[in-house]
């Protein structure tokens, strides 16, 4: 059974779409309609209403990680869909910090999202602490161990105001569906790295080939010598489509077409893909 994926959130849109600092997906399987993410503002709202998608039919709810820009209006799903399940990290909703030339942004979940998951019932909610199966075919990587030398999480996190603190961002997932052909991945902003994310998941089932990846790849800062290691260590994992989203930058996802051509297909709110 194939997959159905809409972008709904994104920086680039489609025409009539609203453009945001934020990711969503709308996923279905044939079995279950998954929501990853839930960009920011309102963007999410406005652009399944014109794509024609239900947000209440939302059989699961995935959050990558903890930011603002992709864990707003949690509150509004949850309420229009009482059936809903959330998966996601126990740290999720820690204060965080962009702390840069001594200025402090608050960048962590909104109040009203923390608020709507705190007043979920028990079974309506799952702390992941460890990767694994969530049925046969749906799976989330969490922790992710981050190995590589030359990737980090991509900017000027913190815990604290001050920039005392430094915020790994454990609770950075991935979620990933098994379909006939392989495995198909999807992250948030992977500040976990890209590459480091990859090997979890190929440990995990390294009988099952990894066929794409899609999502913020958070590469927007990134060098010379980090898109150079990325785009080698990418090597392994060929054949192999990429689409680029959100944080990837457009310097990043101009290297990336460069050294591997069709398999990069950039993402936009609005696009459609089948697996």
């Amino acid at each position: 059974m194939g997959i159905k994926i809409t972008c709904l959130v994104d920086n680039r849109v489609a025409e009539g779409l609203l453009s945001v600092h934020g990711f969503s997906l709308w996923i279905e399987t044939g079995k279950e309609k998954i929501l990853f993410d839930t960009g920011m503002g309102d963007a999410l709202f406005h652009n399944a209403d014109r794509l024609g998608i239900d947000l209440g039919l939302t059989d699961i709810l995935i959050l990558s990680h903890g930011h603002y820009d992709h864990t707003s209006g949690i509150d509004q799903v949850l309420k229009n869909s009482q059936n809903t399940v959330v998966y996601c990290h126990p740290g999720v909703m820690r204060p965080r910090y962009l702390v840069r030339d001594g200025s402090a942004r608050p960048i962590q979940m909104p109040q009203k999202s923390m608020a709507a998951i705190d007043g979920l019932p028990s079974h309506n909610i799952h702390w992941v602490s460890k990767s694994g199966m969530i049925n046969e075919r749906i799976g989330i990587a969490c922790p992710i161990k981050r190995e590589t030398s030359y990737e980090d999480t991509g900017g000027p996190f913190y815990l604290d105001p001050q920039g005392l603190r430094e915020d790994a961002i454990d609770d950075d997932l991935a979620l990933f569906i098994k379909t006939e052909k392989g495995i198909v991945v999807f992250v948030g902003c992977c500040h976990a790295g890209l590459i480091n994310t990859l090997n979890q998941i190929s440990l995990l089932y390294p009988e099952s080939k990894i066929l794409s990846v899609m999502g913020g790849f958070h590469l927007l800062n990134a060098g010379k010598q980090r898109l150079d290691m990325t785009i080698s260590a990418l090597q392994s994992f060929l054949p192999i489509l990429l689409f680029p989203c959100h944080c990837t930058g457009k310097n990043a996802t101009q290297v990336l077409k460069e050294a591997f051509g069709d398999q990069i297909i950039p993402g936009y709110a609005g696009a459609r893909y089948e697996f």
